[in-house]
């Protein structure tokens, strides 16, 4: 079925955003892996693996509607020094996806592709849990100061 062309475009945008997430919370799963964190490892990997299946996602609706994926995009990847900046930047990047999402889905009822319109939905049902699930950290942080709150994430 061939899809329209901004869409299509606009999913492709989304991929790269989705690319972008998956590498930013891989590399910041890392870190707090090597720094003894073990738990918001997990965190932060769970995460990543959360936007593998969005983009696979993505992918395939792209191929669906005859467009090609351009996996080769990536967005600004923003790497925190420490956690408190690897959590901000994490939740900057959720709130332009959140917006980009909404924006989306305006579209696909605009030009009445309502099964996409579905897809982009479920995943953006997601990305607001991920959004909620930053705050929670950053809320710890903050309430338990940053000491006490990485020494819970041994």
């Amino acid at each position: 079925m061939k899809g329209n062309d901004k869409l299509i475009d606009t999913l492709n945008d989304l991929l790269a955003g989705e690319l972008t997430g998956i590498n930013q919370y891989f590399v910041h799963a890392e870190m707090c892996e090597d720094w003894g964190y073990s738990k918001l490892s997990a965190n932060f990997k769970t995460r990543a693996i959360t936007e593998m299946k969005h983009a696979e996602k993505l992918i395939e609706r792209i191929l669906f509607l005859e467009g090609t994926p351009i996996v080769s995009n990536l967005n600004d990847i923003n790497i925190g020094e420490a956690i408190p900046e690897q959590v901000q930047n994490d939740h900057a990047l959720e709130m332009d996806t959140v917006r980009d999402y909404n924006e989306a889905i305006v579209l696909a009822g605009e030009v009445l592709d309502y099964a996409t319109r579905d897809v982009l939905v479920q995943i953006l049902n997601d990305e607001d849990q991920h959004l909620d699930e930053l705050e929670e950290l950053q809320d710890q942080i903050e309430q338990m100061t940053l000491q006490t709150f990485l020494s819970t994430q041994n």
